[in-house]
């Protein structure tokens, strides 16, 4: 979304459970880029989990919204209708005659989704189901957050780590400085190849789908 073919081609579906889209727009700015613009040219498609929740207990929303599950109850829903939002933003139309090329799904983060009540083996069909249409079929990829807690005790977040490591063609990990805080350096990221360990440190693993 900044330069060359491939980035001003990218059409962009980004499912944000964490943060508003204030808070990712001013991330971008920083960094160059303009989620704004994105948004306007229909370049980036954003979920705003945080706004849609509020709306689906306090509002009449229709049933096929994207997080239903919240209203129906995780024990007996699933991740089908969030598919389906995904799929239907970023599979080509028009015959395939659009601007926007090389498909990217973005979501921040995986881990809500457990403490919402999902299982980690929903969350990685989810995954799986995205997985196939995004990177096999579109040629695209799946970049998404999960958060990895030492010692946390966490079956199902352990679960849905070790699940996506083993899909994934790239893990970069993001963690603190092991000598401490320091003013201008906010931590340090780790490349690591497909299936690799991810040790037990407080981290955020973002593990990313390419074909």
């Amino acid at each position: 979304m900044t330069t060359g073919n491939y980035c001003t081609n990218c059409k962009v579906c980004f499912v944000a459970l964490v943060q508003s889209f204030s808070h990712y727009n001013i991330v971008g700015q920083k960094l160059g880029v303009s989620l704004t613009a994105a948004r306007e040219r229909g370049q980036l498609v954003f979920l705003e989990g945080l706004k849609s929740s509020v709306g689906l207990f306090f509002h009449t929303q229709e049933a096929s919204h994207p997080l239903q599950f919240l209203r129906s109850g995780c024990t007996a829903g699933n991740l089908q209708l969030l598919y389906e939002f995904v799929q239907d933003t970023l599979k080509p139309v028009d015959g395939g005659e659009t601007p926007w090329k090389y498909p990217v799904l973005l979501v921040d983060d995986l881990s809500v989704l457990l403490s919402l009540g999902m299982g980690a083996v929903t969350v990685l069909d989810f995954m799986q189901y995205c997985r196939a249409m995004v990177c096999c079929e579109l040629k695209g990829n799946v970049v998404a957050l999960v958060h990895d807690n030492e010692n946390a005790g966490d079956e199902e977040n352990d679960i849905l780590l070790n699940g996506l490591s083993h899909q994934s063609h790239l893990i970069l990990r993001a963690e603190g400085l092991a000598t401490g805080f320091c003013k201008d350096v906010h931590g340090q990221v780790h490349s690591l190849g497909p299936g690799a360990a991810l040790g037990r440190r407080e981290t955020l693993g973002v593990l990313s789908f390419v074909n």
